[in-house]
């Protein structure tokens, strides 16, 4: 996958990764959570950028950051295929749209608020949002499914059980599951080293 990236000049890149970032976040609703289907269909699927591995890898990231999911998720992809200036352009035309669309609603707010039509919309659009999130939760699962891993499955569950049952916060999840990343990674390394002595 990365010799896709290393075949393309740095402008090309950067041309595409403007282009394909400002059309995610003119055309996504719903919140970041949204974005991310998207952004695999677009870096993994049509520019081959990015394996799948690597998206889940980014998306963990940026959840785990502060801030708008969609703007982390175009930070690490950005970054990823072109350093600092890959960041710059990405979070650029991520943000752009957004921008835009509030500073014109802003003037016109007391008429979409109370409009009826504009309420329907936004009632079907939560509908095909529920949808794509639901895609990202499928398409995201069966990938650690595939690899018959029990560790990542069982994480998995816990982490929906603890939230969804008994409520527990999605912060304390992600801290505990980045505490409990880091262990394992220092583990794995620590076993490395002790194979290769």
């Amino acid at each position: 996958m990365e010799s896709t990236v290393h075949h393309e000049t740095r402008s090309v890149i950067l041309r595409k990764l403007f282009i394909s970032t400002f059309y995610l976040s003119a055309f996504t609703f719903g919140g970041g959570y949204v974005i991310v289907t998207l952004m695999k269909k677009t870096f993994v699927d049509q520019y081959h950028w990015i394996d799948e591995e690597e998206m889940l890898d980014l998306v963990a990231i940026a959840q785990s950051c502060p801030g708008a999911i969609a703007v982390n998720g175009a930070i690490v992809v950005g970054y990823k295929l072109a350093g600092i200036p890959g960041v710059l352009t990405s979070v650029l035309a991520t943000v752009i749209p957004p921008f835009t669309i509030l500073s014109l609603i802003s003037f016109c707010y007391t008429a979409f608020r109370s409009n009826q039509y504009v309420g329907w919309m936004l009632n079907g659009m939560q509908s095909g949002v529920g949808a794509v999130i639901m895609e990202v939760v499928w398409e995201m699962s069966s990938g650690i499914v595939k690899e018959k891993q029990a560790g990542p499955l069982i994480i998995m569950a816990a982490a929906f059980i603890a939230n969804y049952i008994f409520g527990v916060s999605a912060v304390i999840i992600i801290l505990f599951c980045i505490a409990l990343g880091v262990a394992v990674t220092l583990r794995r390394e620590k076993q490395q080293k002790g194979g290769t002595l």
